[in-house]
């Protein structure tokens, strides 16, 4: 019970990591504020969670009434908030070839504006309590796979303002910010999304190890399991840090150039 008598938005919530944070958020005692873009998951994660513990809330994250909103339902429901989780994000390929200013705006939009202004909206709340917010990044954010361009580069300004806040706000107002960037992980919409791409139904296991050194690749509930501990009083006063969750490290990996990874 490491949450016990806390209150946490967890953005993008109906499925995957989102969903396993903020399921694990209410074992450790936590009540949550799910959010999501379909309402008949959200629903059915709110009867999993239990109607005590969690509210769910549809709309679009980057909608000028959703920050305020969330954080409106926070207080109405439990009384107080405590924490946000800004995990909500538009994953979709691109490249320099078909990244137009409309598309790149969208997804800057919702991957990198709006955890900033929910983050804006519930700061108020989050220094009565001397919260945190956990931002949700990704491994992309260093460099990114080539067809993932603009959602790269949205990730690469989500760590920087994780940085930047999480010095700022928890000198001025003991609120602490900080950035869990989880690698490839096995959730619904990957299943789905990798089928799209030509892969077959299984193609999740026996992965090569340049991908999967572990023999496959992580679980929602493993982010969701570290996601605990950067919500939680056990993380102290550490603030402005940005952690990857991945199996192999990211920065000057130098894989092997041999039959183990060109056949």
């Amino acid at each position: 019970m490491r949450l016990k008598g806390k209150v946490i938005i967890v953005t993008g919530s109906t499925t995957g990591i989102g969903k396993a944070i903020a399921k694990r958020c209410v074992e450790e005692g936590a009540k949550v504020v799910l959010h999501g873009l379909e309402d008949e998951l959200g629903r059915e994660v709110l009867d999993e969670i239990g109607g005590k513990n969690a509210l769910f809330h549809c709309e679009d994250i980057s909608a000028e009434t959703c920050p305020r909103a969330l954080v409106r339902l926070a207080l109405e429901a439990f009384g107080r908030l405590d924490a946000v989780v800004n995990n909500a994000a538009w994953v979709v390929t691109s490249n320099v070839n078909n990244t137009d200013r409309a598309f790149l705006q969208k997804i800057l939009d919702v991957n990198t504006i709006s955890p900033f202004l929910l983050i804006q909206e519930a700061l108020p709340e989050l220094a009565k309590n001397k919260g945190c917010v956990l931002n949700i990044g990704s491994v992309n954010a260093w460099s990114g796979e080539p067809n993932l361009l603009a959602y790269s580069m949205s990730k690469g300004g989500l760590m920087t303002m994780t940085r930047n806040l999480g010095d700022v706000l928890i000198r001025d107002f003991g609120v602490r910010v900080n950035q869990i960037n989880p690698g490839w992980v096995l959730t619904e919409r990957e299943r789905e999304r990798k089928k799209e791409h030509g892969l077959s139904e299984s193609w999740y296991e026996g992965l090569p190890s340049i991908y999967a050194p572990a023999g496959r690749i992580l679980w929602p509930e493993e982010i969701a399991a570290a996601a605990i501990y950067w919500l939680s009083d056990e993380s102290g006063p550490i603030s402005g840090q940005v952690v990857d969750l991945e199996q192999y490290p990211m920065i000057g990996r130098n894989a092997p150039k041999d039959t183990s990874t060109i056949k």
